[in-house]
């Protein structure tokens, strides 16, 4: 009877464990079906061979497109199925290119992947129609998000839209829009070096990667323990701050945006996260970020930081580029290595970087600066969905009005920025507010022989360009080792800035017209090499106008200092029934007629070394 009760025990016990046992297997899937793991391969779209409408050696499909982006082209085969000579024509919509096939990746061991050299963009969610004509025997068709597009899962998105949405970013959304014009400014440690290492310039340095002067470490992979070195040295005057914001309002500019942290890694303020910093390194021993912050609140001028969070090229390790790269191979995706240390890493992991130093630094920041207006990310290269939203969360718990631009990563910025030195074609649709930032030269920290030095009229005609379009510009200056602006690039800023302080009130606050502009077509700025390799040619005539608009009022924009009759086509009768013309900066009204070829006046007084003049029309009704 003993043994029967042990025994009865002893299989209760075991009944309960096993029970226990299930309902934490139980709930630990239900767990991962709840949370499961974002599978980057949901956002492609694959299109296989068996489900294709044929006609001879050409295969047809109709696809949708569920988030518009700029995609890769890859075509599948089995191992041994096409030959070096076999290419493969592709048509999607309006879109043709021919390639030949090759072997960029293996995939599933006897797998090949062809990857076209054509950026794809899939802009909008319409059905489409592709087709392929080749006589390789092919498995599918693959279309994969471009690396610098990333696609999220969406898993984040009302927590970001509800804080995007807050009363606070869309009264700091609001106040962005209408200052117009910013002052970008790249200085660091590599200032001192002024674009040359060793003797070496570094357009002729020997790795690839962009010839700017703030990627000198890049670019001459420069060890970690040599480039520190250079913190010794640098001790710049103690006027900076004062001659940068003096410099801005000169120019007109209503916001300021500093490195405080570049790729490089190192820290212009004072950080208890790393030790690499403008206080403990340098001789010059003070926070240069909070002296340039107290300088601008002092002068009215709203002050912001840039933080490179995806690349430090000291303690980010490889950039987390090992890992994705392992994953990507497996898929058969190409991992861009630029940007990231391969040639000397820290021995800490990525997720050690990230909670030791970035989110830490950012805290720093937004603590010592309650008056900050954004943060100006950069170098995304390969966070996560997951880390770019704790980036923006971070941000918004310590201080709401902050904004936080696109270069976050995936979708969640507070705005866009349209790349480096680009401006968005007058026809393009963009979801949200945006910025270009810009150059004064070619590079954006000091070049010490980069001479190439855009003249006042050009800066100017990238402005008001921007301003038609209803951006913002973020223009760049990169001053010395010592913090001092080259004389040329201030000289010409403030010629410049005599314009937009004559015509103020056709800058701030204005927005977008109906019509953005009319005359020439437009000269798109496609990237800082593409001004370095193309220069600037543009001739402006008495016909070309730039529109800009706040309340009942449209102020017509020209480049030239012509006097005498001109006609303003785009606004013939119909377009608004005006009530007076002036000239900008002048008491003076104009005296007119509207009728169905435009507005005709006549415009005396300009002085001949202007860079334009602006006519205000003000409307009846709004």
């Amino acid at each position: 009877m003993k043994r029967l009760k042990i025994n009865t025990i002893l299989i209760c016990s075991l009944v309960l464990t096993l029970i226990a046992q299930y309902s934490c297997t139980t709930k630990e899937k239900a767990n991962t079906s709840q949370n499961p793991e974002f599978d980057q391969t949901n956002n492609w779209i694959v299109l296989d061979k068996t489900d294709a409408t044929k006609e001879g050696t050409t295969f047809t499909w109709v696809f949708e497109v569920k988030n518009p982006s700029d995609y890769v082209f890859q075509v599948v085969t089995k191992d041994g199925s096409f030959t070096d000579t076999d290419t493969a024509t592709v048509k999607i919509e309006e879109q043709a290119f021919e390639e030949s096939l090759s072997k960029n990746y293996v995939i599933n061991e006897n797998e090949i992947v062809s990857e076209f050299k054509n950026i794809i963009p899939l802009k909008n969610t319409e059905k489409q129609t592709l087709s392929i004509t080749t006589e390789a025997d092919f498995k599918s068709l693959r279309f994969i998000p471009h690396f610098k597009k990333q696609i999220g899962s969406g898993k984040y998105h009302q927590e970001w839209l509800a804080m995007h949405q807050s009363d606070e970013k869309q009264e700091a959304l609001k106040h962005f829009k209408e200052a117009k014009f910013g002052m970008f400014i790249h200085w660091g440690l590599y200032s001192q070096a002024g674009g040359i290492w060793k003797g070496t310039k570094i357009n002729n340095a020997p790795h690839p990667g962009p010839k700017v002067a703030e990627w000198l470490m890049y670019a001459f992979q420069i060890p970690r323990t040599e480039y520190k070195e250079l913190a010794k040295t640098f001790n710049p005057d103690k006027s900076f701050a004062q001659n940068v914001v003096k410099l801005a309002k000169d120019v007109g500019m209503k916001y300021i945006v500093i490195t405080s942290k570049h790729h490089d890694g190192f820290a212009l303020f004072d950080s208890k996260s790393s030790d690499f910093n403008m206080v403990d390194a340098t001789p010059y021993k003070a926070d240069i970020i909070k002296e340039l912050y107290n300088a601008c609140l002092a002068e009215g001028i709203d002050f912001g930081v840039y933080y490179s969070h995806g690349n430090d090229w000291m303690d980010g390790t490889d950039g987390n580029y090992a890992n994705v790269k392992k994953v990507n191979d497996s898929l058969g995706i190409y991992t861009h290595p630029n940007g990231k240390n391969l040639w000397d890493p820290s021995d800490n992991t990525h997720e050690e970087y990230l909670q030791n130093k970035a989110y830490s630094q950012i805290k720093e920041l937004l603590t010592m600066l309650p008056e900050l207006r954004l943060i100006w990310f950069d170098g995304t290269g390969f966070t996560t969905e997951a880390q770019a939203f704790q980036f923006y969360k971070l941000v918004y718990d310590i201080n709401p009005n902050v904004l936080v631009n696109r270069r976050v990563g995936y979708a969640f910025g507070d705005y866009l920025d349209a790349g480096d030195n680009k401006i968005p074609s007058a026809n393009e649709t963009l979801e949200k507010y945006w910025e270009t930032c810009g150059t004064t030269n070619n590079s954006w920290g000091y070049k010490s022989y980069d001479n190439d030095w855009k003249s006042p009229k050009e800066l100017l005609y990238y402005f008001v360009d921007i301003l038609s379009k209803g951006g913002n510009y973020l223009l760049n200056i990169g001053p010395d080792g010592k913090g001092h602006v080259p004389e040329t690039s201030a000289q010409n800023l403030r010629a410049m800035g005599k314009w937009i302080h004559q015509n103020a009130e056709a800058v701030y606050g204005t927005t977008r017209w109906n019509t953005p502009n009319e005359g020439q077509e437009e000269t798109l700025l496609d990237g800082t090499g593409h001004r370095a390799s193309k220069g600037f040619q543009r001739e402006f005539t008495s016909k070309d106008f730039w529109f800009t608009t706040k309340g009942n009022k449209v102020y017509a924009i020209s480049l030239t200092n012509t006097d005498g009759d001109i006609l303003i086509k785009s606004l013939r009768k119909g377009k608004g029934d005006i009530e007076k013309v002036k000239l900008l900066g002048s008491d003076k009204t104009l005296s007119y007629t509207q009728n169905k070829n435009g507005l005709q006046t006549t415009v005396t007084g300009v002085p001949k070394d202007a860079l334009g003049f602006v006519i205000e029309v003000t409307l009846k009704n709004n």
